[in-house]
């Protein structure tokens, strides 16, 4: 293959793999435009969402059944966080609400660790081994599965956002959670209801993923800290931003791990994180003030 066909082939890859950052960087914002924090447990919702669908798959559940009830399964722990551990500090410093997200992350990696071990985890791709050519490319059929299936999730979110009531009244709550529950809006309620989409969609993300990397109890850091880097480098608290960043990560990683050495892969998304942070702080779709949009 030609320099111009292992270009082709990198960019590809890094942006089937991006896609995935930045749907995670998309949980991130919706979180944070509701409740002003960082959840730092979202890593573990993508992580939760592939295990489960093993298990599924494992009792011979459909996979087309297993997807979405994982990604249901995932919903209803956000709901949970949201309940049990966020819900009962509310009010408090920002700081406090973060250290909280940091426990329940350790908390949902131990318990995965306990009911599946350490060990990679895999589940058969949706469309088996098939390779798809694209040019000079070579594609994995999976690799369609996670774009396409970010592709859909984008559209969903923006159009929950932008033509339903439960969104317009969740950006709201993002613009001024005071004015909003003037108007009426259950701000508590649309806070769980951003906790349980932003779960589901990680863990929608986390069933399409695993075929192609494997999923592991410890997967969940790695991958929080990639669409941590994407919300911020998209511009924090833009969902389109998160959607940018994440598929400028997967390419220079991709393009870097390439031509460079996979042994630096991971450092690319840092490394285009303080670029990013240096040149325009409010990152590339971000403004001056943020929590704008979802």
């Amino acid at each position: 293959m030609d320099l111009a066909g292992k270009l082709l082939q990198l960019t590809l890859s890094g942006l089937a793999m991006g896609t995935i950052y930045g749907i995670v960087g998309m949980g991130f914002n919706i979180i944070y435009n509701a409740t002003g924090v960082i959840n730092f447990a979202q890593g573990e919702f993508v992580m939760l969402g592939g295990l489960i669908a093993v298990s599924l798959v494992a009792v011979h559940v459909p996979l087309a059944v297993a997807v979405v009830v994982a990604a249901l399964i995932v919903a209803a722990v956000g709901l949970l966080l949201e309940r049990l551990a966020v819900r009962p500090v509310s009010g408090q410093s920002v700081i406090s609400m973060i250290t909280i997200t940091i426990g329940a992350s350790m908390l949902l990696r131990g318990v995965a660790k306990l009911l599946w071990g350490p060990n990679a985890q895999k589940l058969p791709a949706f469309s088996g081994d098939e390779i798809i050519r694209v040019g000079p490319a070579a594609l994995e059929s999976q690799e369609i599965w996670i774009a396409g299936t970010a592709l859909i999730i984008v559209i969903a979110t923006q159009v929950f956002f932008n033509y339903t009531v439960a969104g317009k009244a969740m950006r709201a709550c993002a613009i001024n959670k005071a004015a909003a529950r003037l108007a009426g809006v259950n701000v508590e309620r649309m806070t769980l209801l951003a906790f349980a989409l932003s779960a589901g969609i990680s863990g929608l993300a986390g069933v399409v993923l695993t075929p192609k990397t494997l999923m592991r109890s410890s997967s969940g850091a790695p991958l929080a800290v990639k669409g941590f880097c994407a919300a911020i480098v998209g511009g924090l608290g833009n969902g389109i931003g998160a959607v940018v960043g994440g598929a400028l990560i997967g390419v220079l990683e991709s393009l870097g791990a390439g031509l460079i050495s996979s042994g630096y892969k991971d450092a690319f998304a840092l490394l285009i994180l303080m670029v990013v942070l240096f040149v325009r702080p409010s990152g590339i779709l971000g403004r001056n003030t943020d929590r704008e949009g979802l």
